[in-house]
């Protein structure tokens, strides 16, 4: 944790807690806690909450940070102990451990929350790899940017408090839950993504750029390192993930606004990529348009076929 100097006559800037999830993530874990040690913000703890690594993953973690724990059985578990019990900050942010900062992130996350406006935001996410299955997971992730789809990453703690962190009888879905809870208190907005160069220091130029990125067109968001993506293996995934999602629509309702567009046919197939004008980015790019709803379709089948397969 770093703090900024104590000052006579100048305010410390808001804690800002960020805690990673790991289990087995040795070959990302560095990278990532680099980023957050690298941003221009100057008031971070980084906190790890580990679930039975068998790899070097706590190892690596500790050269980053004295705040590594032990926390299962899964992810939902591993967040609100992290946020709720350990965390000291005002604001607190959760992230994946594959997953890098732009260097003035956290920075712009906090002038955005002081506005006072919102008590949560929506950080845009870039997929990074070069392969044309990289580039259309890249192409998709870009029209979910604060609809339904998408999910806060960053929250004022006591918020997050409030609502009870994410609810763990909740397998898949938890995020989606917890934005629903959080949006009966106040407002989740899209972080202000302003275009700005690489800072000519930041170490991880050269490593976005290989997997893809144009250097000249940094914004402040989370690069989400899938290069090593394959096929069938996230179709899998996303089919296991369709098992977990009961518990979620159990407690909203299938005739939820918001559960009727993240399920529905209509909208994740057609109207998320279209509103607001997102289908001119289908028309410039009918290529990745196609890999999209070929590998939505897939998963869309995976889900249907699990629900015929309980009945």
């Amino acid at each position: 944790m770093s703090k900024l100097p104590d000052i006579v006559g100048v305010k410390e800037k808001p804690l800002v807690s960020v805690v990673v999830t790991t289990k087995n993530e040795e070959l990302h874990i560095g990278n990532c806690l680099l980023s957050i040690r690298e941003q221009t913000y100057p008031n971070i703890e980084i906190i790890v909450v580990d679930n039975a690594s068998t790899d070097k993953t706590k190892s690596i973690a500790k050269k980053y940070t004295d705040f590594v724990f032990d926390k299962g059985p899964e992810r939902s578990a591993q967040r609100n102990y992290g946020m709720i019990d350990i965390a000291q900050g005002q604001y607190v942010m959760f992230i994946d451990a594959d997953m890098i900062l732009s260097q003035k992130l956290v920075e712009a996350c906090v002038n955005e929350l002081e506005m006072g406006y919102a008590i949560a935001l929506y950080i845009s996410e870039i997929i990074l790899g070069t392969s044309y299955w990289c580039k259309v997971r890249r192409f998709e992730r870009n029209f979910y940017d604060a609809t339904v789809i998408d999910s806060a990453r960053i929250y004022r703690r006591d918020i997050f408090c409030q609502v009870g962190g994410f609810d763990e009888e909740i397998d898949f879905g938890e995020e989606w839950d917890i934005d629903k809870s959080v949006k009966k208190i106040g407002k989740i907005v899209l972080l202000e993504n302003a275009t700005h160069n690489f800072n000519s220091g930041w170490m991880f130029a050269e490593f976005v750029v290989s997997l893809g990125i144009n250097p000249t067109n940094e914004r402040n968001v989370i690069f989400h390192n899938e290069s090593d993506f394959k096929f069938m293996r996230y179709v899998r995934k996303k089919g296991n993930y369709a098992k977990g999602f009961n518990k979620y629509i159990e407690k909203w309702g299938k005739t939820d606004p918001d559960l009727k567009r993240q399920f529905g046919l209509f909208y994740r197939y057609f109207c998320v990529f279209i509103e607001q004008g997102k289908w001119e980015k289908l028309l410039r790019h009918p290529i990745l348009a196609f890999g999209m709803y070929w590998l939505r379709f897939l998963v869309g089948m995976k889900y249907i076929m699990r629900g015929k397969g309980e009945k």
